[in-house]
């Protein structure tokens, strides 16, 4: 996640649902489990020879935030953005890889000693070095195959990508998801988060294709939706003029009126396609409650027949910054980022980043 200059906002004329009525299609409410956070904080020790510097460096220990998360042997991997202390003191100067933490329970994480996905001496290098790899969201396939998006960045242009794994440890870069869409009218753009439409099967979120094709909502400051065949080579959804089309925009007097960002995998529902989304706010012509450039989540539904068509959406944040952890690090504005949200022991939890610094978990328990 980095900062974003304030765009005009455009007012969308929606229907907005009443608390009464979306109690049926949101999520939640998600809690905060008592003395678990932050469950993954930078640590000074872990080291790993980088390929990219040709030198052993401390890969985690000016940050760890932004995770993805799945459930594998019947544990929660969370896999996370980590930076090290080379670079720019600033946010996006430093580089950024991915490492991995398990449990047992949802709560309490072992890390990997090493990073799991890195900028590597690759074909992938001219979108990945210095900057690195971040911000994933991972589904899976019915196959048993792990597809994860994420950014890459140079330290110029944030292009969004795709990788795929059998293991979670062993992944192959397949490079820009836009690479070759429209003959790679769209690869020199900024282009991040990517939240693939998934069906849940058990604690597993299992990609699903509607009307043929693979779905998937991305982008900030508007939120666009993309199509693909294969979930690696995908497609953005353009206007008759050849323009990206948004399917979610910032509003004026809401938590979400300086930006919207694509969150965690989409999920199929009962009431149609639940897509979370992050949230910036402006003290401009935003929500008053909700201080500047805070980060925070809404929820909105999409018709599962046209999955561009907004049914409805929140007015007001499901989750934002409230503890001293979520307010204080790299941004403290205060960021509650949505990337992970996994079904897991009769709860859903929900992943995120706290301040660009480190990782927290919420969670809801729908029986109760």
């Amino acid at each position: 996640m980095k900062r974003i200059a304030l765009l005009p906002v455009a007012l969308l004329i929606i229907f907005v649902l009443t608390d009464s009525q979306t109690k049926n299609w949101t999520f939640g409410p998600f809690v905060r489990p008592e003395g678990v956070n932050p469950i993954i904080a930078p640590d000074s020790q872990s080291y790993f020879h980088c390929p990219m510097r040709d030198s052993m460096l401390y890969w985690e220990s000016m940050a760890t935030f932004n995770p993805a998360a799945v459930v594998k042997d019947n544990q929660v991997h969370v896999l996370y953005r980590a930076e090290d202390l080379t670079g720019e003191m600033k946010i996006g100067g430093h580089t950024s890889r991915l490492g991995m933490a398990v449990s047992d329970n949802g709560l309490d994480f072992k890390r990997l000693k090493e990073p799991v996905f890195y900028p590597e001496d690759d074909n992938q290098k001219q979108y990945e070095w210095p900057g690195g790899t971040e911000d994933p969201r991972i589904v899976e396939t019915g196959e048993g195959t792990y597809v994860m998006t994420y950014t890459q960045w140079n330290h110029k242009t944030p292009r969004l990508a795709v990788a795929t794994s059998k293991d979670l440890e062993n992944w192959t870069k397949h490079g820009p998801a836009f690479e070759d869409a429209y003959e790679g009218k769209f690869n020199s753009m900024h282009t991040k988060s990517g939240a693939i439409v998934t069906k849940r099967e058990g604690n597993h979120l299992i990609a699903q294709k509607l009307a043929g094709k693979y779905w998937m909502y991305w982008g900030v400051p508007k939120i666009y939706l993309a199509t693909s065949e294969n979930l690696t080579d995908w497609e953005p959804i353009v206007n008759e003029d050849g323009s990206l089309k948004p399917v979610l925009q910032p509003r004026e007097g809401y938590f979400d009126s300086w930006l919207v960002e694509a969150g965690p995998p989409a999920i199929l529902t009962d009431q149609g396609i639940l897509v979370m989304y992050n949230a910036g706010n402006s003290a401009v012509n935003g929500d008053p409650s909700v201080p500047d450039s805070t980060y925070t989540g809404g929820q909105a539904l999409y018709s599962v027949k046209n999955p561009a068509k907004l049914k409805a959406r929140i007015d007001k944040p499901f989750i934002q910054p409230e503890e001293e952890f979520e307010k204080s690090g790299q941004y403290p504005s205060g960021t509650t980022f949505i990337e992970g949200l996994v079904p897991f022991k009769d709860k859903w939890f929900i992943y995120y980043g706290t301040a660009d610094s480190n990782v927290g978990v919420v969670f809801w328990e729908p029986e109760k």
